[in-house]
């Protein structure tokens, strides 16, 4: 409860159920809002006070709004409760639920549904970044969804413009992929990105929690919570496999098979496989291992 990572309350404004348990100025329902720019940081104090990002959020993520200053919207993202502040200008308006995920690492929001068209306004969207399928062109190949407009320019205006995705990137929300390995190897040669949550940059507890939210595992977003979270932990001696999560102080992997480990690394800067007893070598012997 003490965490402010995950505590929605700044001593000015806290969530209802938090009623009892904290003191506030206020307490509130909050507002869903919907991120409207590719990526958004979430950071750990309101940005005129040098917050630094300590996770990001990506297109069309939920976010609760608990309260908006001259400085930021104060609230928590909705994919885990992770609290924090977020730019005004990076929110809008929840209107209406999604219904596919982008499963690509990266993919692209494109002005017509045409493969050979040539034009440059296309915009690049992440892994994660859910969707609202109104209708599909070319035989199914091309998405028309919704683009959220920011805030600002919503008022007596529309709320989103038509844009198009392939198809082929997206799956349904409500059919999580199966392999949480298989969507991290989906990560390599993504740049290393402290903070990072996206298919543009990511950080080793980043991977491991889109690789484990995919396959609708629940997933902190830091490593230290992860490693309180995860499955259950195994004895010193057991044998890995794939899947198994194995964590240092401060860094996070998983396990793709019996010693090969994929993890997001400053190191290499980037997301790479590794022999296990290569990262050991370099970090030292794992402090745990968990098996979802």
């Amino acid at each position: 409860m003490s965490d402010p990572r995950a505590l929605m309350s700044n001593g000015r404004v806290a969530h209802v159920s938090l009623r009892g348990q904290v003191a506030a100025e206020r307490f509130t329902e909050g507002t869903w809002m919907r991120v409207c720019t590719p990526v958004a940081a979430l950071r750990d104090a309101p940005g005129g006070q040098g917050g630094r990002r300590a996770r990001e959020l990506v297109l069309h993520e939920r976010f609760l709004a608990l309260e908006e200053t001259s400085e930021g919207v104060f609230g928590a993202a909705g994919r885990d409760g992770y609290v924090g502040w977020m730019a005004p200008e990076a929110l809008a308006p929840d209107t209406a639920p999604m219904t596919h995920v982008v499963c690509a690492r990266q993919s692209y929001l494109a002005c017509v549904p045409e493969l050979k068209d040539g034009r440059d306004d296309v915009e690049l969207v992440s892994f994660g970044t859910p969707v609202r399928v109104s209708a599909t062109h070319e035989d199914g190949r091309w998405a028309e969804v919704g683009r959220l407009r920011p805030a600002a320019e919503c008022d007596g205006h529309k709320t989103e413009w038509t844009a198009y995705i392939p198809a082929a990137h997206l799956r349904p929300l409500g059919a999580p992929e199966t392999d949480p390995v298989a969507v991290a190897l989906r990560f390599l040669g993504t740049p290393y990105h402290w903070g990072g949550n996206s298919g543009f940059g990511i950080d080793c507890s980043g991977l491991a929690q889109a690789a484990h939210l995919a396959c609708d595992i629940d997933c902190p977003g830091d490593s230290d919570l992860q490693r309180n979270a995860l499955g259950e932990a195994l004895a010193p001696d057991a044998r890995l496999r794939r899947g198994d999560v194995v964590f240092w102080p401060g860094h996070v992997g998983l396990m793709v098979d019996a010693s090969a480990f994929v993890h997001a690394t400053a190191y290499g800067m980037a997301v790479v496989v590794e022999p296990l007893a290569t990262v050991e070598a370099r970090i030292g012997t794992r402090a745990l291992v968990r098996r979802p």
